[in-house]
């Protein structure tokens, strides 16, 4: 494979064709925030956090470390004045949907992110679309997807699938950044199919082939 060596953070990395700036730092330990990347999943750029400073040829640009494209000898900042403001709006952006959310509250924290600076829409969804993604091209099962566009764009699991494909998996809770997936796939069975939990539980195999549950702790409403 050819050899792509870089600048990150003052730091010479040397890359692989193909490579993204983002795996690039990721292989030589250096930080990049991301809620919406997955080492098993295509990348999908939704969270933006990753933004990075990049000079190539004597013209800076703000790019989305996880689809950009190593190249030789670019230089990358991961921090600077103006990618630390991007990641702060961004942040108050996504909590005004997930105020409460353990990862967003530690990059506010680094990034002097206001909580309550945008109007709430508290749907405990950033829209990351780890669990879509996850369950499509990891466990091929299809069984939540985005439904409708735009402001009013939504994660719902499909409950035709979710009731056959979902008791015995799970997964995708633990990837999830806000605990929404857990959240939504139990209101879509108690909703849906009542009663299918207690018959499931009854029916289930010997203790330690359990699906794993993850507990939602409960959080203040933020005004």
């Amino acid at each position: 494979m050819t050899e792509i060596v870089l600048n990150i953070d003052g730091r010479e990395v040397k890359a692989t064709a193909g490579m993204t700036v983002l795996q690039a730092a990721q292989k030589e330990g250096i930080h990049i925030p991301t809620l919406c990347h997955h080492e098993k999943l295509e990348a999908f750029g939704g969270c933006r956090l990753c933004m990075v400073e990049v000079e190539s040829r004597g013209w800076t640009s703000y790019v989305v470390s996880c689809l950009y494209p190593v190249a030789k000898d670019i230089v990358v900042r991961t921090r600077s004045e103006k990618v630390d403001k991007i990641r702060k709006v961004l942040v108050e952006e996504l909590m005004a949907h997930a105020p409460d959310a353990p990862e967003l509250i530690k990059l506010a924290e680094e990034y002097g992110a206001d909580r309550n600076r945008f109007e709430k829409e508290a749907s405990f969804c950033i829209l990351c679309g780890l669990c879509v993604r996850y369950c499509n091209e990891v466990k091929q099962k299809n069984a939540v997807s985005f439904f409708d566009n735009g402001s009013v764009r939504e994660i719902k699991f499909v409950p035709e699938v979710a009731k056959e494909a979902c008791w015995d998996c799970q997964e995708c809770f633990t990837i999830c950044p806000t605990s929404y997936a857990q959240a939504a796939y139990l209101l879509t069975e108690a909703l849906a199919f009542p009663g299918q939990r207690k018959t499931a539980v009854q029916a289930a195999p010997p203790p330690e082939l359990k699906p794993r549950v993850i507990p939602i702790m409960p959080v203040p409403m933020t005004a």
